[in-house]
């Protein structure tokens, strides 16, 4: 029987030892967010304005039932910081999610996945880091791969990595073998979809730098928070890219005096598939949350003493 995402990649145990701080402040770069639903209620939830003011979504608003883009956001959001008692449960609901919205109003019926341009996107990276993101979710990819970079774009993330915020952006969903500046950034971690059996799904983008730099996370029918009662089911790299770095946060939280790197090398280097060899394929590995907590408690052991420190208590689970 398919595990549940949570359990597909190791995080239940991982949330199990806390929400998360909200010191750890994670940038959610995508839709508008419907702040009012309950299960947001105590959460802390910022919503980030450009220099001018505005949210990028031409004001604040709330989530019609058919607007895809504020939907996706939410989703999302959801994803990361809902309460943990409902029935989608959010990774790390304890840390601080920075809201950017950069995608427009999309009417009923909009198929295709929210769009921005690379310069509103570069801008809004620049803001959140700005704004003191230590994790960015990017859950939008170029509409195809593409081997042109946009110079904003590149700056953008340069100014992150400059920073120590650990970027995270989905792979893209178009099945074809391929970079985007997103996706072969030195620094960011590109996210692939697996199915509920731990396979790579066909849809997703690939190439050497997503195999070599990147993982793979929950992406096929993922349950998060939608319009109303009911949960809204997406399938795809951006319903993956929220567990990553929903590990990268709970990481940090739990990891305080840890690196940037150091935890960005464990989270990549979690993959199970990935141990004990170099990757030599398109495909990433499936991430492995605990894995990654494993590898940090290893790499902050005291080493002065040339003895192997005894290993510390464990919190019961």
């Amino acid at each position: 029987m398919p595990a549940s995402p949570y359990e597909l990649v190791r995080l239940t145990p991982l949330m199990q030892r806390g929400p998360g701080r909200p010191g750890i402040s994670v940038a959610v770069i995508d839709g508008a967010v419907a702040r009012g639903r309950p299960e947001f209620a105590g959460r802390r939830l910022v919503v980030l304005a450009d220099a001018g003011g505005a949210d990028g979504t031409g004001g604040a608003r709330s989530c019609g039932r058919g607007d895809a883009s504020c939907l996706h956001g939410t989703f999302v959001a959801g994803l990361l910081g809902a309460r943990r008692s409902g029935a989608t449960p959010g990774i790390c609901p304890g840390c601080t999610l920075l809201v950017r919205p950069i995608f427009a109003a999309a009417g009923a019926g909009t198929r295709s996945a929210p769009a921005a341009r690379a310069e509103e996107l570069a801008a809004a990276i620049v803001r959140s880091v700005d704004a003191g993101a230590r994790v960015l979710n990017l859950s939008v990819a170029p509409a195809q791969p593409s081997g042109s970079g946009n110079r904003a774009l590149e700056e953008a993330l340069d100014h992150a990595a400059g920073r120590g915020v650990i970027t995270v952006v989905a792979a893209g969903n178009q099945g074809a073998v391929g970079t985007s500046v997103l996706t072969r950034h030195p620094w960011t971690i590109p996210v692939v979809a697996y199915d509920a059996r731990g396979r790579p799904m066909g849809l997703s983008n690939l190439s050497g730098a997503i195999g070599s730099r990147g993982v793979g996370a929950p992406g096929e029918r993922v349950r998060s928070l939608g319009a109303g009662a009911r949960p809204l089911v997406l399938t795809g790299t951006s319903a993956a890219t929220p567990f990553v770095t929903g590990t990268v946060a709970l990481l940090l939280s739990e990891f305080p005096d840890a690196s940037a790197a150091e935890v960005r090398a464990a989270v990549v280097g979690s993959g199970r598939v990935a141990r004990g060899s170099a990757r030599r394929t398109v495909v990433p590995p499936l991430l492995d949350a605990w894995g990654a907590r494993s590898a940090l408690l290893a790499a902050r052991r005291p080493r002065s003493t040339g003895r192997r420190a005894p290993a510390p208590q464990a919190r019961s689970q």
